[in-house]
């Protein structure tokens, strides 16, 4: 990991002084919020209390035999008057307000409604055949059909049912079916039949004065005159209760309604009995919040709450909310919600209601706390905002100077790797002039740096010193063994004379092997260019050595017909031919010797092949510096000159060598330019 990004990370640690102050906001925030909630509470017991005098308000018929909640009918308070045209889309109420029909498997489904004084009747069948009735005879009876049943409380046995069964789709009048099974046309109840592409929907206003306490729903299915399928919405034959809402429960909750406050009025099975007053749970940004964005920031960091849609109404007019349901256990309820969009919360009680020691239902009671989030959004705009501003200036600050301090860093890394070339060391490196650690580096590199060129200085004019100063003392050595061979000796004498012989002219060929490098360099330096076919001289000179090295077998190709580069030619043969005996001495008898010639864009590749064995690992790096060798057994024939002489001419020619393994063997490549890199 680079430096910038370790000081990066660790401007990251900043984050804890917003990230601690989110924490005292938030618990803060939790203790208003905790004292907002007793606020309510108390007042949801005075509400509760005042309701404790209307028992007769939440059971409407205290001497009704129960029923299941499942059969029970809630009429949902209407705003307007619908329009009696066959859709609920007027109501104003959602599809979730459906209540599917027992025993239909979900292809019935109905809802009522109450404005005023009519009560409103929708009926939604999947049905996918859609049997009219005939006028008159008994075939009108196996019609599909909607029944509406109806009873007293005070005669359970005089139920009453009003009939849907349409001639067509259109307006229809219910036929009216008494306990005493008489039939006759009820024209105060009107209705729409609208057929769809799934079957069909029934929409019936009924005058209120017309029915009872309990109501059923039922569906006859007939798909032809031998099946009929009867559908309730009250399984045990008896209809559930007809629950509405009490004017005078809704009346006097709204004397207790406040701004953003909400009251809800159930009995003890939860229907709505009234509801008064609204809050804001839009998505508008809420007090001491400026932007869309910071909301969204902001909201992340406060603690979550219940999913506000529970917040809502219950759209089947039922109340089932964990905090009512303990309300009507007899306990108190109370939770809070928060809209993740908005960020508003909103703090609910659930209070029971008794009249004496009868429990008759349940007040709830929710208030949004906009003043709360007030107060808490300004804490955390200017907390944040103070903060975060911080931490990205210190981030931004470290980061800057972590790229200064890189760049510094890599200039010189930069500098120390260009610092050694094939001829001289760069010891001038940047930032030596700072005062910082990074300018005792720089300074510290250069003084080795300086030390290691004067070193290789010595070590590149070691050879021609040598050879220079050693010349006239073995020349001397020579010429008096030469005196001494003309003068009688004894056998013992002779032979050592012919040894002393041998060792001088060894060190001649030492010597000569010595100063060939330092010519080279000359010969580079002051060498005359000329445009020549490189593909010619390579092809002449690989003929040549079949004659020189009658033991190995040399095959030269090219796919150049014309390779025309600017150079010195005979430094170019003397370079393949340090290759070429490189190539020997590492092969055996009878080897073949791969010299191939190949065109690249902008460049002439020069490959040597030979069989033998893989390059030393830890030589590679050496394999061209002067004076290294990697032979085992003659290592004194040879003193490590030839591919330094190599390098030589292919570096001053502007071009590169190299060595790699290839399979059974060692191939040394050599890139020269086709024009001229720089001059020689």
């Amino acid at each position: 990991m680079n430096l910038r990004r370790q000081l990066l990370l660790v401007s990251l640690l900043t984050l804890v002084l917003p990230w601690a102050g989110c924490q005292f906001v938030r618990e803060t925030e939790s203790a208003l919020r905790e004292g907002q909630q007793q606020m309510l509470a108390g007042t949801a017991q005075a509400i509760a209390d005042a309701l404790a005098q209307f028992p007769d308000q939440f059971v409407a018929q205290a001497n009704d035999a129960p029923t299941a909640v499942a059969d029970e009918v809630y009429g949902h308070p209407l705003a307007t008057d619908p329009l009696l045209d066959g859709y609920l889309d007027d109501w104003m109420l959602s599809q979730d307000a459906l209540v599917p029909l027992p025993g239909s498997d979900g292809t019935a489904a109905f809802a009522a409604g109450m404005y005023r004084q009519s009560v409103w009747l929708y009926v939604d069948v999947r049905d996918d055949v859609v049997v009219y009735s005939s006028p008159g005879g008994a075939v009108r009876s196996a019609a599909d059909a909607v029944e509406l049943v109806t009873t007293r409380a005070d005669d359970s046995l005089a139920s009453v049912t009003y009939r849907f069964a349409p001639e067509a789709p259109g307006s229809l009048i219910a036929e009216r079916r008494g306990a005493d099974g008489h039939t006759m046309d009820e024209t105060r109840v009107a209705a729409q039949w609208q057929d769809t592409a799934s079957g069909y929907r029934l929409e019936a206003r009924v005058p209120r004065q017309l029915l009872g306490n309990r109501l059923g729903v039922v569906v006859t299915d007939a798909d032809g005159v031998r099946s009929t399928i009867r559908m309730s919405s009250f399984p045990g034959g008896r209809p559930g209760r007809f629950v509405t809402a009490s004017p005078l429960l809704q009346s006097v909750a709204a004397g207790y309604v406040q701004p953003d406050v909400r009251l809800t009025i159930t009995d003890t099975a939860g229907w709505r009995l009234a509801q008064v007053g609204e809050f804001a749970t839009g998505d508008d940004a809420p007090p001491g919040m400026a932007s869309s964005w910071m909301r969204i920031a902001y909201s992340a960091l406060l603690e979550p709450g219940n999913d506000a849609e529970l917040l809502d109404p219950d759209p089947s007019g039922r109340e089932q909310q964990e905090y009512v349901q303990r309300a009507l256990n007899g306990e108190v309820g109370t939770s809070w919600f928060r809209n993740p969009r908005s960020g508003r919360a909103v703090v609910a009680v659930a209070q029971p209601v008794w009249s004496g020691n009868v429990q008759t239902g349940a007040v709830i009671v929710q208030q949004g706390t906009d003043a709360i989030l007030s107060l808490r959004n300004k804490a955390l705009t200017r907390l944040l905002n103070f903060t975060l501003i911080a931490t990205l200036l210190v981030a931004a600050a470290l980061l800057g100077y972590a790229s200064w301090m890189s760049l510094r860093i890599r200039r010189l890394s930069s500098a120390a790797e260009r610092a050694l070339d094939d001829k001289r060391v760069q010891p001038d490196l940047p930032s030596a002039n700072a005062g910082d650690e990074i300018g005792d580096l720089s300074r510290s590199f250069s003084s080795v740096l300086r030390q290691l060129g004067e070193y290789n200085e010595y070590l590149r004019t070691l050879a021609s010193k040598l050879s220079h100063e050693m010349r006239t003392p073995l020349t001397i050595v020579t010429s008096s063994l030469e005196n001494l061979e003309h003068e009688s000796l004894g056998g013992e004498s002779a032979k050592y004379t012919a040894r002393a012989r041998e060792g001088t002219a060894r060190l001649q060929r030492i010597l000569s092997a010595m100063s060939e490098a330092g010519r080279v360099e000359e010969l580079i330096e002051h060498a005359e260019t000329e445009t020549f076919d490189l593909n010619a001289i390579l092809s002449s000179t690989v003929t040549a050595y079949a004659d020189a090295w009658s033991g190995r077998r040399f095959i030269y190709s090219s796919d150049c017909a014309n390779a025309r580069m600017e150079g010195a030619p005979e430094l170019i043969i003397q370079m393949l031919d340090k290759l070429a005996d490189n190539a020997v001495g590492f092969s055996a008898e009878g080897d073949e010797i791969t010299i191939r010639l190949v065109q690249e864009q902008g460049s002439y590749v020069l490959s040597v092949t030979n069989p033998g064995p893989p390059l030393p690992e830890r030589m590679r790096s050496q394999l061209f510096d002067s004076l290294v060798s990697v032979r085992a057994n003659d290592a004194g024939k040879h003193l490590g000159l030839g591919l330094f002489i190599a390098r030589l001419v292919a570096t001053g020619h502007g071009g590169s060598i190299g060595a790699f393994d290839v399979e059974g063997g060692v191939t040394f490549e050599v890139r020269l330019p086709k024009g001229p890199e720089r001059s020689l």
